[in-house]
């Protein structure tokens, strides 16, 4: 009977030992990223305008697809009724930027004008305003610190503005670190990236802005596509000092014009174009911001470059964008992600 009860004791101490084991530690973070299943075609009323360099973003109930190559008016998506209305078009064209959205309206900083390879970067943030279906000159960008293909994030009514590059696709490649204070309308020059980088998006989590993905354009030497940068640089907003993960921790596919996205406690680098294929990446890889390490996740079921990521509730949108490394083929077609709570 002794030994029945010391054995049932000894089982039942090492189930409690692997139970311990296998839940986190003391100063491990719990888990709460979502996890999106696969992509899923949408077919809907109406399609977008095909454009490229354009963005897609979400505010209340509806997404906007905004800019891109040549002047082009909104696309409204209305996921509860699967349609596609159109909205008014930009007092000019406006490509190569990453939208953000401040008190419901959705600004467009970092932006470029004009045919490639040498296209202007803007003086000014234009701003749209989904409620009115109207365009707005913001505030004005300090004339030294014009450029375009930045990255751009929003925190705590601050908009901060990451690298860039000067003259188009040609050359100028910036590694600057700007902030707008929304509330008093003054831009503060911050602390330079470790590195120089452009067409790519930043994230902003737990304090902290990750520069991720892009490359360094050079059109001067006849290299657009292949200088493309696998390190992620950190922005510490508490302390104002850059660091560079490790090695380890290299994006695992680098591209550039890739979609970046914060979800949960991961940041997410969708699509993308560069030398080693001739199609868009339709690649989707997630940060692990805790431990450096990063996943694969369900692939886009089209590959695509220039556009952006739209979350309405527990589903990422995507729309638009192209389909090959460069101009073209513009795409029209919509896809979502369902992401699901663990």
């Amino acid at each position: 009977m002794l030994v029945k009860i010391l054995t049932a004791a000894l089982c039942v101490t090492i189930a409690l030992f692997a139970l311990i084991s296998c839940g986190p530690t003391i100063n491990e973070p719990v888990n709460t990223t979502p996890i999106p299943i696969s992509w899923t075609g949408i077919t809907t009323s109406g399609n977008p305008h095909a454009r490229h360099e354009a963005a897609f973003i979400a505010v209340n109930d509806k997404c906007y697809l905004l800019g891109g190559r040549r002047i082009q008016p909104v696309d409204i998506y209305d996921p509860a009724s699967k349609t596609w209305t159109v909205g008014a078009p930009p007092p000019m064209e406006i490509h190569h930027f990453q939208p953000v959205v401040w008190e419901g309206r959705i600004w467009l900083p970092g932006a470029m004008t004009g045919k490639y390879p040498k296209e202007t970067a803007l003086d000014h943030i234009p701003i749209y305003d989904p409620k009115s279906d109207t365009w707005s000159k913001g505030p004005t960008v300090p004339p030294e610190r014009r450029r375009g293909g930045a990255g751009a994030v929003i925190h705590n009514n601050t908009l901060y503005t990451v690298c860039g590059i000067v003259n188009g696709h040609w050359d100028g490649n910036v590694a600057w670190l700007d902030a707008l204070d929304l509330t008093i309308g003054t831009w503060s020059k911050l602390s330079d990236a470790p590195r120089v980088r452009d067409h790519f998006q930043a994230v902003v989590v737990d304090n902290k802005i990750y520069a991720v993905g892009g490359r360094k354009t050079s059109g001067v030497t006849k290299e657009v596509f292949n200088l493309t940068i696998p390190e992620v640089d950190v922005y510490s907003i508490s302390t104002g000092t850059w660091t560079t993960l490790p090695m380890d921790s290299h994006l695992p596919t680098p591209r550039a014009g890739s979609m970046s996205f914060a979800l949960g406690d991961a940041v997410l680098v969708i699509g993308g174009e560069s030398t080693t294929q001739k199609e868009a990446h339709n690649q989707v890889q997630a940060l692990n911001i805790h431990n450096g390490q990063w996943a694969t996740w369900p692939s886009l079921q089209q590959g695509r470059h220039g556009i952006g990521i739209a979350r309405l509730n527990d589903v990422l949108f995507i729309a638009a964008g192209s389909g090959g490394r460069g101009g073209g083929p513009e795409l029209n077609t919509t896809e979502a992600a369902v992401v699901v709570k663990p």
